[in-house]
């Protein structure tokens, strides 16, 4: 997987997150989840890698499932054309097996991206990404701008590292020996200084480009671009399949929506 060209690896994503935007057909939604896990392996990403970003998507998506209910308890009715409860809560809330399979939907639209995106953002060189960006048409200063923000990352949590042990240095305690509200206010105080040191990387990277020329020709190189290979094509025809597997699902239940009630 790491062999691939960026060119292929971003087509797939596009491919692979579109067949799963435009369907809530719930078999193609949990082939897509599964075999995004079992991926996993093939590109040698570990737990560890992805555990924080994962922590965080579950938690928006666990969010995005209790601003529905509580906004829209019978969404998933009005879809169904059906009714079928399962538990009086209070007031106008009732729990029906047709909410809850919609929510179960939308939960594995978002669980069948997340996957997908991890692959494609951990097994892509920035300087690959930002080739293939422009090789679909986008202007290579935007490309590269992305590739500089992908990079930038470990360089700000560096940073953060740096800053902080040199907090604990003088005495600020940031370790679990302290209460998380003291915690979070010392790690609050390390925003600024590393905003100054940020913003001060961004100077000099700036001037370094403008002194090398960057943005005077409308066309650039790119030292990282690879050509396809068997396998790319492979991967854009999988990936091309499943987007119009989800079209031709679109055919045949009518819409968008897979209904197991009707």
């Amino acid at each position: 997987m790491h062999r691939l060209s960026g060119l292929s690896k971003l087509l797939g994503f596009l491919l692979w997150s579109g067949a799963a935007m435009i369907t809530y057909d719930t078999r193609l939604l949990a082939f897509l989840l599964v075999l995004g896990v079992l991926l996993f392996p093939m590109g040698k990403i570990t737990w560890r890698e992805v555990r924080i970003p994962l922590y965080f998507m579950l938690f928006f998506l666990t969010l995005n499932n209790v601003a529905i209910f509580l906004f829209s308890p019978l969404e998933g009715v009005a879809i169904y054309g059906s009714r079928h409860p399962l538990l009086h809560l209070f007031g106008p809330y009732d729990l029906t097996e047709e909410q809850l399979f919609y929510q179960l939907n939308i939960t594995l639209k978002y669980l069948a991206v997340i996957p997908a995106a991890l692959i494609f953002l951990l097994t892509t060189h920035p300087s690959e990404l930002a080739s293939s960006l422009n090789r679909v048409g986008v202007p290579y200063r935007v490309s590269y701008s992305v590739a500089i923000a992908l990079r930038y990352f470990p360089d700000l949590q560096r940073s953060y590292l740096d800053i902080a042990r040199a907090q604990e240095a003088r005495g600020g305690e940031l370790s679990a020996r302290i209460s998380w509200r003291e915690r979070f206010l010392r790690a609050a105080g390390i925003i600024w200084p590393l905003t100054v040191s940020s913003l001060e990387k961004v100077e000099t990277i700036s001037s370094a480009m403008d002194l090398r020329g960057f943005g005077k020709k409308k066309r650039r190189t790119w030292y990282s671009a690879r050509p396809l290979t068997l396998w790319d094509g492979l991967a854009i025809l999988l990936t091309a399949g499943f987007f119009l597997l989800a079209l031709y699902l679109f055919e045949v239940n009518g819409g968008r929506f897979y209904n197991p009630f009707g």
